[in-house]
């Protein structure tokens, strides 16, 4: 596996990025990925069928010029901003085996990660929900996962020095919480993950190996991504 620790100028090109990293594996089978990027601003991302009228407070979002996008993978809508670390996983689907099924890879990948972090953190860390990861109950990372015939995309975000206070402001309570969350708001069901950024890249290289580093970034599909879908309100806004 190579690893592409890419952090592009804008949210919709680092989108665009992770989808055009798979895209790519699927038509020319070019190889697993792990890729990292870091915000450099504030931004809402959307669930594929997210509505952005009940998950989000759209008047505060355009009153504070944070821009609210879409990505390709389900889960619910998130606040990204400075203080999160977002990674993509593109792996080849095998049959039989660990991802063979959306359920089962994310059991596999989760456990993967917990293990990676609990070695780091020398204190328990737990997976809540199907796709999250916890101390104690309090949410530090979500991820999602979209599927092509042959290859699939795992991402995420892990809350390292983010301001949790703004959550409030700019999304509404989500409309499918995990039976975990027992009704908390934003502040009280997340928590930052008192790591640095390096730590958990270091880690995460070494859970997979994924010493080599990945030169050929897919440009050109970022480009025609961007030009298609992230940049566009009719995407980004669409329900």
């Amino acid at each position: 596996m190579r690893t592409l620790d890419l952090t592009l100028p804008t949210p919709e090109e680092n989108l665009a990025c992770d989808e055009a990293l798979l895209r790519r594996a699927e038509q020319n089978g070019s190889g697993e990925v792990l890729r990292f990027w870091e915000p450099r601003r504030y931004f809402v991302v959307l669930g594929l069928s997210d509505s952005h009228r009940t998950e989000t407070r759209p008047r505060n979002c355009r009153t504070r010029g944070v821009p609210i996008l879409r990505r390709c993978s389900g889960g619910g809508a998130v606040l990204q901003g400075p203080g999160c670390l977002n990674f993509a996983l593109i792996l080849r689907i095998r049959k039989p085996g660990p991802l063979e099924n959306i359920s089962s890879t994310n059991r596999f990948i989760l456990e993967r990660h917990r293990r990676a972090l609990e070695t780091l953190l020398a204190r328990p860390v737990n997976i809540q929900g199907s796709t999250d990861l916890a101390l104690g109950n309090l949410k530090f990372s979500g991820n999602s996962q979209r599927r092509t015939l042959n290859w699939l995309l795992f991402h995420g975000t892990f809350l390292l020095r983010f301001d949790l206070s703004r959550m409030e402001s700019l999304l509404a309570f989500p409309s499918r919480p995990p039976p975990y969350r027992r009704g908390r708001n934003h502040s009280r069901f997340l928590t930052n993950l008192p790591l640095l950024s390096g730590q958990i890249k270091k880690a995460l290289q070494e859970a997979w190996d994924a010493g080599e580093p990945l030169r050929a970034v897919p440009s050109k599909e970022i480009s025609q991504l961007l030009e298609n879908r992230y940049s566009r309100p009719d995407w980004n806004l669409r329900n």
